[in-house]
Parts: structure tokens; C-alpha cells; sequence
């Protein structure tokens, strides 16, 4: 639902909130996660108006997490169990304790956050988190992939619903304006605080945000890139659909638990990004916890399993925490990497 640029700073009408929330579910509580700042403000204040306009709704309560990163964070998170008092939900402060890492701040705070909203929601009942992403924040995530260099798989951007750890992520506002965020927070009396890190050039996020305004002079504002990810999310839906094809045509079984075994022989005849697609779905499938590389490793595995297949040669690598062999017969086996034995002490 993209803003006509007059429109931009409007708050969000009774229409624009029936038609955002017509696809959230109903039946099981919602946590909302609320930080304090516009963008969560102005959620919460949505859900409140959507409340208010009668019909099925579900119960929703909040939670603000604390980082434990800034002082004024404290305040703020009790700022938001206020606010949200007054809109009539009930609000819950979730603290990240101990130590912090010297290096991928940013990275660890989001895990930890999501980790203790998950363990909040799945303490109350709550079927699903809610967050305020908006198309900014999608503009943003994509041009951050690709700048790392990723293929549709990432330049799809984040979804409208996905899944963390078991929960359900929400994201019915990503194609709202941040401005509209903020300006429905306003228009309910809220006063969102300004987090000082969303302005750190120090973060790469940040950077890309300050660039967007001269990318929207040359036409690549957030609708258009925006625009892109749904483009990708479409490309990467029918590759998906290719892999499975591949997978239930190849894949052969296996007395060895945790183990998959394709016959690779068909794979030649199948273009690149088909096999490429099916073995980044069974690195995950096999090694779940591995970490994920960037798509240069990715296609470099491609093309040697294919080579290996071709010319009847055996390969053994290791990708994503998982080991893939190939037999000389063109048999494809991937199993999750053993653990590294440490070096043994002659001493």
C-alpha cells in the first residue's frame, strides 16, 4: 500500500488499518514489539485504532526490550509500558543481561531481541510477534544485501510473514511510509524517543539510510526498490519450485540418519541456478545451525559439484557447517560436518 507523496505524512486512516491488518490473525493473542521510537509508536497506536473500530480482533500486549546499551534505554522502555497503559495494553520490560561483544553489535543486540521476545510470547500464549518494519526499513535490507553481494534469495527483502525460531514474525506495514508511522504515533498522543544509534555512521544500515535520499533524487527511492524485492520474492518462489522438482526427481535413500544422497547424474541437464537453489535448501535442511555464506561460496560449490559430476572425479568440501561428497558414479552425499578434532599436544 504505497502513499500517494502528498499523502506521506498523513497519519493512517480507518481504511488503510482494516486493509493492513485484514491478513493478521485473529484467534491467538499478539505481542507487539515496541522500542519507544516512531515507527513502533505508531504501530501501536494502529492496533489500538483497529481495537476501536469494532469486530474480531485479537488480544495484544507489548513488550519493549532493553538492551542494556544506553542509560536513557531504562527510561524509555518504561516510557512505552506508560504509553502503552493508555492505549489500554498491557506492557512487559524484557532485559538483555550480561556481557556485550566487542564487534557485530548490532547483529547480537537483534538476536538477543528477537530471543527474548520469542520466550516472552511463547510465555503469555501469544501466537505470532509483530513488528513495524516499514519500507524504509525494506529499502534498506535489500540494498544491504546487495551491497554483500546477494542473489534473489536475499534481494527479496524481508517478508510479510516469517518464522524465527518457532514464532511467527508479523510485518503488516511494509509498505507504509515510515512518516505515516510516525505521524498516527502523533496523532494518538504518543511522543516517541529518539534513539541517538539510528543515526551512527558507524552502522552500515545507517550509512544506506543517509544515502537514500539521493538515491530517490535519480528515481531509486524506497517504493522502487521496495518494488524490486516483491519482484525477487516472485523469481525466487518459482526457483524454489524448481529445486523441489529437482530434489523429488534425484534424491535417492539413506541408511545413514541426518544424511542426503541425491543421484546427480540428471543434474547436468538442469540449468545452474536449479541445482544451485537445491543445494542451499539442503545445506539448511542438513546443517540448520551452520552459518550462512555469501553466494560467491555458494556458486563455487555449484560449479565444482557440477565439474565433479561431469568428469567422474570425487570431491569432498565443506559449506555451511556441512560436508558434500561426490562419489566418481556421480552420486551427490551431503551429511553435516564432523566436529574438528583439536591438535594434539606432543608436549
Amino acid at each position: 500500500m504505497p502513499a500517494a507523496e502528498g499523502a506521506a505524512a498523513a497519519p493512517l486512516a480507518d481504511d488503510d488499518i482494516r486493509d493492513l491488518f485484514s491478513s493478521v490473525p485473529t484467534e491467538a493473542p499478539l505481542l507487539l514489539a515496541v522500542s519507544g521510537g516512531p515507527d513502533s509508536c505508531g504501530m501501536m497506536a494502529a492496533f489500538a485504532r483497529w481495537r476501536d473500530l469494532g469486530g474480531a480482533v485479537p488480544v495484544v500486549s507489548v513488550a519493549c526490550v532493553d538492551h542494556g546499551l544506553r542509560p536513557e534505554a531504562a527510561a524509555e522502555c518504561a516510557g512505552v509500558v506508560t504509553a502503552a497503559a493508555g492505549l489500554g495494553f498491557a506492557a512487559t520490560i524484557l532485559r538483555w543481561e550480561g556481557d556485550k561483544p566487542a564487534s557485530g553489535l548490532q547483529e547480537a543486540a537483534r538476536a538477543a531481541r528477537y530471543g527474548l521476545l520469542g520466550a516472552h510470547a511463547r510465555a503469555i500464549g501469544a501466537g505470532a510477534i509483530v513488528v513495524a518494519h516499514h519500507i524504509e526499513d525494506q529499502a534498506e535490507t535489500v540494498l544491504m544485501r546487495l551491497a554483500r553481494g546477494s542473489g534473489p534469495l536475499g534481494l527479496k527483502g524481508m517478508a510479510a510473514t516469517s518464522v524465527r525460531d518457532g514464532m511467527p514474525i508479523l510485518r503488516p506495514f511494509l509498505w507504509v511510509p515510515k512518516a505515516r508511522l510516525a505521524a498516527t504515533a502523533r496523532a494518538a498522543g504518543l511522543a516517541p524517543v529518539d534513539d541517538p544509534s539510528n543515526r551512527d555512521p558507524g552502522f552500515t544500515r545507517v550509512r544506506l539510510r543517509q544515502m537514500l535520499p539521493a538515491l530517490a533524487e535519480e528515481g531509486l527511492d524506497a517504493e522502487r526498490v521496495s518494488i524490486l524485492a516483491g519482484r525477487m520474492r516472485m523469481i525466487e518462489e518459482a526457483l524454489a519450485r524448481h529445486a523441489a522438482d529437482l530434489d523429488a526427481a534425484s534424491r535417492q535413500s539413506s541408511v545413514v540418519p541426518g544424511t542426503v544422497v541425491f543421484d546427480g547424474a540428471g543434474w547436468l541437464d538442469r540449468p545452474f541456478v536449479d541445482v544451485q537453489q537445491l543445494l542451499a535448501a539442503v545445506l539448511r535442511e542438513v546443517a540448520p545451525d551452520g552459518a550462512r555464506e555469501r553466494l560467491e561460496a555458494l556458486e563455487a560449490m555449484t560449479g565444482a559439484i557440477l565439474m565433479a559430476i561431469a568428469e567422474g572425479g570425487p570431491l569432498r568440501q565443506t559449506l555451511q557447517g556441512a560436508l558434500v561428497t561426490v562419489t566418481a558414479a556421480g552420486r551427490v552425499i551431503v551429511a553435516r560436518e564432523p566436529p574438528r578434532q583439536s591438535a594434539r599436544r606432543t608436549d
